[in-house]
Order: structure tokens, then C-alpha cells, then sequence
């Protein structure tokens, strides 16, 4: 059934945010090796490196509509598979390209200070492209990556640990504990972003650094305005519109990134915060021909192949909470083409809050 033969009832329930006229499909479970996440929690400060035997495997994935997904999570239902894996590891240098690695304070607060130990934990790692990076450019640090499922990466490096956690439980067994807390792009998988702030400012020493950044769930368009979504929009608008229904009805918060400021701007723990935004193209659809615009032409290109890639990773969060395959193949099949052919002229807003904790917070 196409786009159009959908009766007002159910495009009104999709793009609503309701899914109740669709019911959720029921997953089967994933194995018998099913652990509690309160039971595999790290025990941090000790080192918590494990290797990837069949029974930890198991007990970390389940298989739903032909992906791996974490088993611990039911809010954050994006897969942790080899594919998006992938698809981080080249998220992280488009990223890097276009907003930089680091945030202009990170060097002065991990620098190699005689008799003070500098650590720094990354939440919600996923691939850890950035942790491990930072942990071999500053490798007098102590780097813990945090996930819901162990890093699988040859050659660890010796100051970098994996802590298999979900934060949604609280981080006080991270308290006093990190000079850097850094996350990006977690928004779908947290149910409370705002305590999570709180969490963060209590793990942070004095004068720490916290780096957030998120994005809108929204497709944007010439005017940085995001696209009203109605018959007219964009398929990719549209899509983009059901993964921030999908996200929000699995608990996430997608609306995350524009609050990121003031939740760190208004919190008595932190000063001297700092806001950056970046606008990133959806696909290489700018005219001109100068420098400037073959930059954001080949970004568009790499955020292009980014989006084409999540289209793909959301279907287990899309397909487990109702949406009928029915509807999500030609509305992907749509924005697919929208976005090989250039014909949107729209944007992914990326939202950036660093600040640094008080002396006496």
C-alpha cells in the first residue's frame, strides 16, 4: 500500500506521534542467557575489559528484523551491530571534519598535570571512534567507554576501558570520578536527558568539562526553519518526523538538543558554557561553485550516506513499535531517491553545550 491509499486515520496516527492504531508487534525474547542490566553493571573503578566469548555475546544481543540490537535497553532500539558499527565510525569523521574533535577547553583540562591523575569517560559510546582517539592522543588518561553492549575493538588501548551500563540507571558509581564527560548523539536512548545533566555534574571534579551534543530529530529547510510536515513535505522530512515519534514513544527525548544550553546554562554546577551550532546538508544539493560550497557539498555527500545508512538502522525501532512494513518501504524508497538525486534542499541541525564545573559546585 502506498502513501496514498493510506485512509486519514492512519496517516493522522503515524504522523501524530500515536501509534495505537497500529499495535506494537510482539519480539520474541532473546535468548535464555538474558541478564538483568543491574547485573552486569561495572564495577568501576575496576578494570572492566572483557572479551567477546559466545555466552557475553548472547547475553548482549538479540536479533530483530535482521539486526543485532542491545538485549539490556528497551528505550535505545537502534542496532549495535557491525553495520552500524560501520555506519558510526564514518559518522565520526564527517563529524570531526565539520565541528572539530575536541572542544577548545579539553586540552587544559587533560593536560599532563604532575601529581594529579586526569580521566575522562564517554557515555554512550557506540563504536568509540572518539574515546579511542582520545585515549591514544592523551595517553596519560584514564578513558572509560560506556555502552550497552562491550566495545569490540582489537588493540585496546592500555589506558581505555569498556563498561557494558545503561546511564538511564543513574551514574552514582561514576561520582568525583572524571575530569571530561562527554556524549553525542544519545538523546534516542535516554528517558530523563535533564537528570542526566544532574548525574553528569556529580561525576565531574572541580573545574571538569562536560561536551554534549545532539541533534533535532527535524529536517530543515533553506531558512533553518524545520519543514512543516504535511502532504506537501519532503519524503525525508516525513521520515525523519516518524523517527522522532518512534524515539519519543520508546521513552527517548529527541527534542533534547534544543534544551542542551539552558540545562547546562541554569545548572548551579556549571560556568562558562557555550553553545554551537552547525548546520550540515542533507545531501550535495548546494548550486554553487566556490570553495565554501564544494565544503558543504562534500559534508552533504558524507550526511547523506549517513541518513541513507540510519534509514536503514531504524527499521528494528520502526517495525517494533507498529509501523506497518506496508507504509515504511515506499516512504523510504521515496526519501531514499530524494536524497540520491539532491532534490532537498534541507539540512540536519547538530547542536553542541560544553561548560566547565565550579571550584566549590
Amino acid at each position: 500500500m502506498s502513501d496514498d491509499e493510506l485512509d486519514d486515520s492512519d496517516r493522522s496516527s503515524i504522523f501524530s506521534g500515536s501509534f495505537s492504531h497500529f499495535s506494537a508487534r510482539k519480539t520474541a525474547a532473546a535468548t535464555d542467557t538474558d541478564l538483568d542490566m543491574h547485573s552486569v553493571r561495572s564495577t568501576s573503578p575496576s578494570r572492566s575489559v572483557m572479551s567477546m566469548t559466545s555466552s557475553i555475546r548472547a547475553a548482549a544481543y538479540r536479533h530483530e528484523f535482521g539486526r543485532g540490537l542491545n538485549n539490556y535497553s528497551e528505550v535505545y532500539r537502534l542496532p549495535a551491530d557491525e553495520e552500524e558499527l560501520d555506519r558510526l565510525d564514518k559518522q565520526h569523521v564527517m563529524l570531526t571534519e565539520v565541528m572539530g574533535k575536541y572542544v577548545p577547553p579539553l586540552h587544559e583540562v587533560l593536560a599532563d598535570t604532575p601529581g594529579e591523575h586526569k580521566s575522562c569517560v564517554d557515555l554512550g559510546c557506540g563504536s568509540g571512534s572518539w574515546i579511542l582517539d582520545l585515549a591514544r592522543e592523551f595517553p596519560h588518561v584514564s578513558t572509560v567507554a560506556v555502552d550497552l553492549v562491550p566495545m569490540q575493538v582489537l588493540n585496546m588501548p592500555p589506558n581505555c576501558r569498556s563498561e557494558v551500563d545503561d546511564v538511564n540507571l543513574g551514574l552514582q558509581h561514576f561520582y568525583g570520578e572524571f575530569n571530561v564527560v562527554h556524549a553525542r548523539l544519545i538523546s534516542s536512548g535516554i528517558r530523563d536527558y535533564c537528570g542526566l545533566v544532574d548525574h553528569i555534574a556529580l561525576t565531574l571534579r572541580p573545574r571538569g568539562l562536560v561536551d554534549l551534543t545532539e541533534f533535532d530529530f527535524r529536517i530543515h529547510g533553506r531558512d533553518h526553519r524545520p519543514m512543516p510536515i504535511n502532504a506537501d513535505a519532503p519524503a525525508i522530512a516525513k521520515w525523519m518526523d516518524l523517527a522522532r515519534h518512534a524515539v519519543q514513544q520508546r521513552g527517548g527525548e529527541p527534542d533534547a538538543a534544543t534544551h542542551l544550553h539552558r540545562w547546562i546554562s541554569d545548572h548551579p554546577a556549571f560556568e562558562e558554557t557555550v553553545r554551537q551550532d552547525w548546520w550540515i546538508q542533507v545531501s550535495p544539493w548546494h548550486p554553487g561553485k566556490d570553495a565554501e560550497s564544494q565544503w558543504m557539498n562534500r559534508h552533504g555527500a558524507s550526511m547523506r550516506d549517513d541518513i541513507l545508512s540510519f534509514m536503514q538502522s531504524a527499521r528494528p525501532l520502526f517495525l517494533g513499535g507498529g509501523i506497518p512494513q506496508y507504509f515504511l518501504d515506499p516512504l523510504e524508497a521515496a526519501a531514499a531517491t530524494e536524497l540520491a538525486e539532491n532534490r532537498v534542499a534541507g539540512y540536519i541541525h547538530l547542536i553542541r553545550a560544553y561548560g566547565r564545573k565550579k571550584t566549590e559546585a
